[in-house]
């Protein structure tokens, strides 16, 4: 197999500052989205990941994970939102 991953590139797109609470909200849904998975398959919270019992460390809310497992979720989510505005979409905040 010769999979040569492609990503839009985002390298030079630059995240406005009023996006930031944005990207927090959709690193929590990510969080939220993968661990709905985990649970309907059977996971379970445990305090050390082990596959063949289905124990998970992260299946807890958000705001209790680890800095280090946020921050992947804050990455998903800044390449989900650079990708968008490199395609040449607008992120307009709701009107307060």
């Amino acid at each position: 197999m010769s999979y040569q991953p492609r990503p839009i590139a985002t390298g030079h797109v630059e995240l406005p500052a009023e996006l930031s609470p944005l990207t927090e909200r959709l690193a929590e849904n990510a969080h939220d989205l993968w661990a709905a998975q985990r649970l309907a398959q059977g996971w379970t919270y445990g305090p050390q990941r082990d596959d063949q019992a289905k124990h998970h460390p992260c299946l807890v809310p958000y705001a209790d994970l680890p800095e280090s497992e946020k921050e992947y979720d804050r990455l998903t989510a800044l390449g989900t939102l650079k990708a968008i505005l490199a395609l040449g979409y607008r992120i307009v905040p709701p009107a307060s």
